[in-house]
């Protein structure tokens, strides 16, 4: 029988099934590293991730894991906000995933934001590749997560559907503003709607 995946497990499960070895991928909030090493692992050897973060603590976090599990080759530490990636990332990439929201164990005032998501993730849709995937953990109970939300959903909702295919995987009984998911999927080829 099949199981409702939380938040995250589905953002990674989209992923799974997307990425490849050899791979150019980014993880546009790098936090404490598990999307890093979760996609240095998807990528291979021969695969490389760009991991972005504005907290040198992200870095230094995601750093230790990744040398832990042996995969600090595989991965380009970024210290900046994922709105300046194409300052980084010159080529295309098979996906990016977002985890938004703030690093636990930190700081709380230091948030994702909506303008600077907003930017990034139209950077995003401008590296990915065609058949390439973009996913969305969105935390809303955090302040500032409604009005992230909303501002991805504004913009999102804009995208040409003959060029991107655009889902929101959310639970709608569960209290205190749960993570829900939104992924962009770059169509392999543009499809006409009449």
């Amino acid at each position: 029988m099949a199981k409702l995946l939380k938040a995250l497990a589905f953002a990674q499960q989209l992923q799974r099934e997307t990425v490849r070895a050899g791979d150019l991928v980014v993880d546009a909030t790098a936090g404490q590293g598990f999307d890093t090493e979760f996609l240095a692992r998807l990528v291979g050897e021969q695969g490389h991730v760009y991991a972005f973060d504005v907290q040198e603590l992200a870095l230094r976090r995601t750093k230790e894991r990744l040398a832990a599990a042996g995969l600090l080759e595989r991965v380009t530490l970024c210290h900046a906000g994922h709105e300046d990636m194409p300052a980084h990332v010159v080529r295309p990439v098979r996906s990016v995933m977002f985890n938004l929201g703030y690093l636990p164990g930190s700081d709380h005032r230091i948030i994702t934001r909506p303008d600077t998501t907003v930017r990034a993730v139209q950077a995003a849709v401008e590296l990915v590749q065609a058949g390439g995937l973009i996913t969305l953990v969105i935390y809303p109970g955090h302040a500032g997560g409604v009005q992230e939300q909303a501002a991805l959903t504004t913009y999102l909702s804009g995208l040409p559907q003959g060029q991107y295919t655009v889902a929101r995987y959310e639970f709608i009984n569960q209290i205190n503003n749960p993570p829900l998911v939104i992924a962009i999927e770059k169509n392999a080829a543009e499809r006409v709607f009449v």
